[in-house]
Order: C-alpha cells, then structure tokens, then sequence
C-alpha cells in the first residue's frame, strides 16, 4: 500500500476563483500524487492551472468544513505563487504538474515540489482529531457504503471523540455526524418508498 498524506488543497481555477478540498496525496518517490475523483473542481483546476498548494493542518474544523459545505476559511498569500495557502495550515508545498495518467474515474497527477514552507509547529497528536478525519473520509464516501458499516465506523469513531475532543472537534464531529445521520435518514426511506 502506498503511504497517502491527509491534507487540504488549495487550487486556483482558469476564473480566478481559490478551492478548498480535503484530499489525501499518494507518495511516488520524490513526488506526489494527485489523484482527484471525476467530477470535481480539484479536478478541473489542476487540469486548467497544472498547479496545486498542499496545505499540511491538523485543524478538524478545516476537514469536517469542506465535507459539510463550509469552504470560507481564510487564506494567505505565498510568494511568488498565485494560489494562496490556508491561514491555518502548519506548513504546505507547491506542487506542479511533471506527468498525467489518465482514468475515467480518478486521473492521477504526478506532481513535483515546486516550493514549501513552514508557518507554525505542531503540537501533537489527539485522538479526536484523528476520528474527525477518519468520519470526514467516511462521510466523503456515503454513497459507496452500507449503511451498517458506516454506523459501526461511526460507534468506534466516537469512543474518541467521547475520551478526547476539545470544543473543536466535537464541533466538527457534530457537523460531520449531523451530514451522515441525513444521508442514513434518505437511505432508510428509499427503503420504506
């Protein structure tokens, strides 16, 4: 299995408009792969731009956000790049397109570091924020799941969230868990319809 870093993107489209998305790159030596699911506006933009910031944080709000409809997060310039980065992010690369594979469902963008930089340190790892971004991933997939298997993610998920959380994670479990309980409400009424 290849080692994927959880990450934010930022992407600039031909329009002008920024992007926010969560997305996990993939490790290729010493690039990385980008590898957006069609159709998507991560999508788009690196095709059109062939340009991508990564933005390294370890804020569960940021993650639970862009899952849930909540994409106004501040953002900061870079030097001498045209797609700013996330205010909140600890660090990011630069990334720029070197080769494309193509697939009709998910093409894959190999990418070289361009840039990067460092902005403030982190300061550990929480439990919490790790089960935020592991129901972020589950909620990013709930049309591809059973609904059995996303209540028993969620069960095991919340044992953390139970132990660990401060104000923001729970805030962002709560956004995430409020877009899942939707999606498992519509599923059990296509049965019952």
């Amino acid at each position: 299995m290849p080692y994927i870093r959880e990450t934010v993107l930022t992407t600039k489209g031909a329009d002008g408009r920024i992007h926010i998305a969560p997305l996990g790159i993939i490790e290729d030596g010493d690039h990385w792969i980008v590898a957006p699911f069609r159709p998507s506006r991560t999508l788009d933009n690196i095709a059109e731009t062939g340009r991508a910031v990564v933005n390294y944080t370890d804020d569960a709000l940021i993650f639970a956000g862009c899952l849930t409809g909540r994409k106004d997060w501040p953002l900061a310039p870079i030097e001498g790049c045209d797609i700013p980065r996330l205010e909140a992010a600890l660090a990011h690369d630069v990334l720029e397109v070197v080769d494309l594979r193509e697939d009709e469902v998910r093409p894959r963008y190999r990418c070289r570091i361009a840039a990067s930089g460092q902005h403030r340190p982190f300061t550990g790892m929480n439990r919490a924020k790790a089960a935020v971004l592991e129901a972020a991933i589950l909620a990013s997939r709930l049309k591809m799941l059973p609904a059995d298997k996303i209540e028993d993610e969620l069960a095991y998920l919340k044992i953390a969230i139970d132990k660990t959380a401060g104000p923001d994670e729970e805030k962002a479990w709560g956004w995430l868990l409020e877009k899942i309980i939707d999606h498992l409400a519509e599923v059990e009424r296509e049965k019952t319809a």
